[in-house]
């Protein structure tokens, strides 16, 4: 992966806002209605263009195709692999219970949007008959890369981590969770290495390593929730057991949504565990109210021998525009937190279209916030060079 070497580099954890035809078209596809599927391919095929061009625009180093063929981060491999079907009864957040007006509240948000809480579950073996799906989405990536103006540093493309699909897309087939874990992870596996056969950085999305705490394992112990972590990262290894560590990075977060978060795991309890994943880059929310001070835990943690940081700058959740000075403080606070500004790279808490239809930020906000986080890096870059 490239380094901020020369100054510091700007990145995004994946999800943009669609484009107003496309999110209606992927929620009926997720919810399996009929469709014109060709219609869907060139509503996709545009907005991967636009989201593309719209990055460099920004000042995004390190880009991608902005999710936008898919309905959700985690629920798209439902589409892609054979033995799910059914409705998933996933367990809301801790935190709703002692907030029901905020969980109403954001119930009707995500009334329109695409299946979250209620996405498939599994009823048989999971597997891929073939990687067509994923295939044509890397396609339609690289032609829009082809046609920019300009070209980014270096690309990625996201994928769920086998931890997250299972607590996401709910086990009624395999005797153990162990056992569906492990089955997902040689399932994406594939996905994984055709990712980075096309050249690819590969991002892990693993909310699962701090989100479920409250979600999935509530009503568990810190240490069964813990061991559970364990699990999750054995499986990344094992799904990611050919690819170079230096060609992923893992995505960790608390729940991407502007609610109270006061059952949020701290870091310091699963930081330890997380870092023993084959990666090369760790992203984490640092840009939300309820997470900012999560630097001092790098700090006094410390990160393995080489591994980047991609400390989230920017809030995903809100409409406020951070003010560049506002993002060069919290990077001067990543960078010594590491200890080498080589090995920050500025990006945002999250991403800001997680499921099509549940958006939370409006689009022309999330370009201002993203063009914040290109001009807070280079003010950041500044003060920090020599160091």
């Amino acid at each position: 992966m490239r380094a901020s070497d020369e100054r510091i580099l700007t990145t995004h954890v994946g999800s943009i806002p669609r484009p107003a035809a496309l999110p209606t078209l992927l929620v009926g596809q997720d919810r399996g209605e009929a469709m014109d599927e060709a219609a869907l391919a060139r509503e996709a095929e545009a907005a991967v263009r636009d989201v593309v061009r719209r990055q460099l625009d920004a000042g995004i180093d390190i880009g991608n195709d902005g999710e936008q063929p898919r309905a959700g981060f985690s629920t798209y491999v439902a589409r892609r692999m054979r033995g799910f079907g059914g409705t998933s009864r996933r367990p809301a957040a801790k935190e709703f219970a002692e907030f029901p007006d905020y969980a109403a509240m954001l119930a009707r948000r995500r009334a329109d949007a695409a299946r979250i809480g209620d996405a498939p579950q599994a009823v048989g073996p999971v597997r891929y008959e073939g990687l067509g799906e994923a295939e044509r989405e890397c396609d339609m990536f690289d032609r829009a890369v082809a046609a920019a103006p300009k070209a980014f540093a270096e690309r990625f493309m996201t994928a769920v981590s086998p931890g997250t699909a299972a607590t996401i897309l709910l086990n009624a087939h395999y005797d153990s969770h162990e056992r569906y874990v492990m089955a997902l992870a040689d399932e994406l596996r594939k996905e994984y290495e055709l990712i980075h056969r096309r050249g690819y950085v590969l991002q892990l999305d693993c909310p699962d390593l701090a989100m479920e705490r409250a979600r999935f394992f509530q009503d568990d112990s810190l240490e069964r929730f813990q061991k559970a972590v364990a699990l999750h990262v054995d499986a990344i290894n094992r799904a990611c057991a050919d690819i170079p560590p230096d060609r992923v990075r893992l995505h960790l977060c608390w729940g991407n949504y502007d609610g109270p978060h006061t059952h949020d795991v701290p870091l310091e309890a699963v930081l330890p565990l997380v870092t023993r994943a084959r990666v090369g880059a760790l992203s984490l929310p640092l840009g939300n109210p309820r997470h900012q001070h999560e630097h001092r835990v790098i700090a006094r943690h410390g990160l393995p021998a080489g591994m980047l940081f991609l400390p989230g700058v920017i809030d995903t959740t809100t409409n406020y525009v951070e003010h560049p000075e506002v993002v060069a403080d919290r990077l001067v606070h990543a960078v010594e937190a590491v200890g080498d500004r080589a090995r920050v790279i500025a990006s945002t808490d999250c991403g800001f279209g997680t499921f099509a239809g549940s958006e939370m930020c409006a689009p022309s906000v999330v370009w201002a916030k993203l063009r914040s986080l290109s001009e807070g890096a280079a003010l950041a870059t500044r003060p920090l060079r020599g160091r």
